[in-house]
């Protein structure tokens, strides 16, 4: 954890410098604004994998303020104004100080609640009294920062603890009858892969800022960042103290602003400003006109100024705005940028003020640190540590086509207006038609789930499907403490056995605790296995069919459960998204699906049997369930039945897409194979 110092005579590798970045102007202009002012609410920092969203982090922890502290103190506290409610207070106004780094705290994906926001020995507790509680992430990071890798792969649990400690600034624990609080302010800044799926946008919401990365598309500032990865790691003391004289300037820079901040004032004129934009823009709520406003004096603060300007207002919007815009869960966050141009354009006819004064102080434009004039300009970049390398010089999110209709806006499509013409199947001489469109608006599906309980030793991923054993949920029954470690405290169990053992005394000892066992729901894979041949074409069952799919794939979304997508046409199945927590993907996927050729229903079968056989390999706990969407009908391929063994102890649900007066009933036959339950397509809603 960086803050503490390193212990005598080891040699510390010197993080990457924050001057060193090549680009990403956006990005460290909010990871400056965020350390001006962490009330802003944190950064959340989109970007593909290599595009050093790591390194820039990282970097930024050394331009922080040095902070005074109570010597002792296990939570950081400021010896000028100590926490009143400190689990190690009351303090001594005379105790000792001490002087440290601001610390960097990374949370790992892996960590559970306890460590996050500490942990109570209940045993001591109740056998002895005594309240003891261990610290967790939230109290290191206490006056720091608090970085979080990969944040969209965090159970959502952990998420609302971080969010809900940053907001207040107090972390809380309250756990069977004992209650702990203490202060924890920090810079929260997460990063994300959007490949590796969405995070819900109710908690994007909660992040101030959100920007996104991209790697740079030019080859000069790509050589930049591979000469300035190299130099560093041939000498990174030597390419420190390159940048040292610049890191210092920005930390003095930060200091200034801090100081500056309490005195920046906001004109009603730029407060209605921010409240015409919001409305504009149709957010949710007021937390972005708050975040607006707060991004906005701190950019004032940043510049110099001791007045909020328009300038100020339309960067701060660019950088609040854009994520909070999203009506559907499965729209794409790139269709907000676009969007807000044309709000902000709109805003800046009505008046003719949009430059800031030139005689407010040191001012960097709207592009931060990398302007024309900062001291670090040109080709700046700081590629990433393991596999993170490279970054964006310039390439602005906003500038990015936008993508095509996807979810619900593509279900307004008709047929007539979309590509009617026909290209070859993979058969050699059927025409496909073009992809079909959606038959109406997504709806609420009934639930789909998994039979029985995942195993508690194994443990499951906190979801909204399955029953499943987890540390949340309702009591079931008690047991012993596993591994001598009490999660959960059983109270009516403990005092019982308490009494069973010594009537008389009625005392708890060690011996007496049992802890609960609750049982609560999972996230699964969810692996659609679709009949895309030319039966399904037939009477225009395909839209009815993909607006079946795309209800599955939104509840999936809803239920946190990852998503994959097989199809089966002509003379093989085709795995059409892997395995993913992309849903945003699967629905791209499900609306370019064409139609035609054969039905190897088989072949969809075997598919799915080895996809389940290799996520299985890579994540044991995380069960599988199974979708297949088809009439049964098999006119490829060996007979369906026959796969069914390779798929046996696979939880199923077979769709049944078969419609007409005169019905088969091989879907029946196939789920009877498969051992599954078999639901008609019509009977797929909740009426409810």
């Amino acid at each position: 954890m960086a803050g503490e110092d390193p212990p005598k005579g080891c040699v510390v590798t010197p993080p990457y410098p924050f001057s060193a970045v090549v680009g990403l102007a956006d990005l460290r202009l909010a990871l400056l604004l965020t350390a001006v002012s962490p009330a802003i609410g944190g950064v959340l920092v989109r970007g593909e994998k290599g595009t050093a969203k790591s390194t820039v982090v990282r970097g930024l922890a050394s331009l922080l303020p040095e902070v005074g502290v109570v010597g002792g103190c296990r939570f950081a506290c400021d010896p000028d104004a100590p926490d009143a409610e400190c689990p190690d207070g009351p303090h001594d106004p005379g105790a000792p100080r001490a002087v440290r780094r601001a610390a960097l705290v990374e949370l790992p994906v892996g960590a559970t609640e306890d460590r996050v926001v500490g942990t109570l020995d209940l045993q001591r507790a109740l056998a002895d009294g005594v309240k003891a509680y261990e610290p967790g992430l939230l109290a290191a990071a206490h006056r720091g920062v608090l970085y979080v890798d990969e944040v969209n792969l965090l159970p959502d649990h952990l998420v609302d603890l971080l969010l809900d400690a940053a907001a207040m600034g107090r972390a809380h624990v309250e756990r069977d009858g004992v209650s702990v609080k203490h202060a924890a302010r920090f810079l929260l800044v997460g990063t994300m892969n959007p490949e590796e799926g969405e995070p819900r946008p109710q908690l994007v919401d909660r992040f101030g800022l959100v920007v996104g990365v991209a790697a740079p598309q030019e080859a000069a500032p790509r050589a930049e960042v591979v000469r300035r990865r190299l130099a560093y790691e041939a000498d990174s003391q030597a390419f420190a103290a390159r940048f040292a004289e610049e890191d210092a300037r920005l930390a003095e820079r930060i200091a200034a602003a801090r100081a500056r901040l309490g005195g920046v004032r906001l004109p009603d004129r730029e407060l209605d400003r921010i409240a015409r934009i919001c409305l504009a823009y149709r957010v949710d709520g007021l937390r972005a006109d708050i975040v607006v406003a707060r991004t906005a004096v701190a950019l004032a603060a940043w510049s110099g100024r001791d007045t909020v300007t328009k300038a100020d207002v339309r960067d701060a919007a660019r950088l609040a705005l854009p994520h909070r815009r999203r009506r559907d869960p499965l729209d794409p966050p790139g269709t907000d940028l676009e969007k807000l141009e044309e709000v902000l354009d709109q805003e800046a006819g009505d008046d003719p003020e949009d430059e800031r004064p030139e005689d407010g102080g040191p001012d960097d434009g709207p592009d931060g640190p990398d302007s024309p004039d900062a001291p670090n300009s040109g080709p700046t970049e700081p590629p990433v540590d393991g596999s993170d390398g490279n970054t964006d010089t310039g390439s602005r999110p906003d500038r990015q086509p936008p993508p095509e209709p996807t979810g619900t806006e593509a279900s307004t499509q008709s047929n007539g207006e979309r590509e009617q013409g026909t290209r070859e199947d993979e058969d050699g001489g059927v025409g496909v038609p073009a992809p079909a469109a959606f038959a109406g608006a997504p709806y609420r599906p009934k639930l789909l789930s998994i039979a029985g309980r995942a195993n508690r030793q194994a443990g499951s991923h906190a979801g909204r499907r399955s029953p499943a054993y987890s540390r949340h949920g309702r009591v079931v029954r008690s047991r012993r403490p596993v591994g001598g470690k009490l999660t959960s405290l059983h109270i009516p169990d403990t005092v019982r056995a308490a009494a069973l053992r010594d009537p008389a005394r009625y005392t708890v000892s060690s011996e007496d605790v049992r802890e609960a066992v609750r049982v609560g729901r999972e996230a699964n894979l969810v692996l659609f296995v679709v009949d895309a041949s030319g039966s399904m074409a037939a009477r225009q069952r395909m839209g009815v069919v993909k607006t079946a799919v795309l209800s599955l794939l939104r509840d999936a979304y809803q239920r946190r459960d990852k998503v994959g997508l097989i199809t089966f046409r002509g003379r093989a199945a085709t795995t059409v998204l892997e395995p993913t927590a992309s849903h945003e993907v699967g629905v791209l996927r499900l609306a370019e699906l064409r139609t035609g050729g054969r039905t190897p229903l088989a072949a969809g079968l075997r598919q799915a049997a080895r996809t389940l056989q290799a996520e299985r390999r890579r994540d044991a706990r995380r069960r599988p369930l199974l979708v297949v969407v088809t009439d049964g009908r098999a006119t490829s391929g060996p007979d369906p039945l026959t796969v069914a063994p390779m798929l046996a102890g696979v939880a199923t649900v077979v769709v049944d897409c078969e419609s007409g007066p005169v019905r088969l009933g091989l879907a029946q036959r196939l789920a009877a194979a498969l051992d599954a339950s078999c639901v008609p397509l019509a009977a797929l809603q909740n009426w409810s």
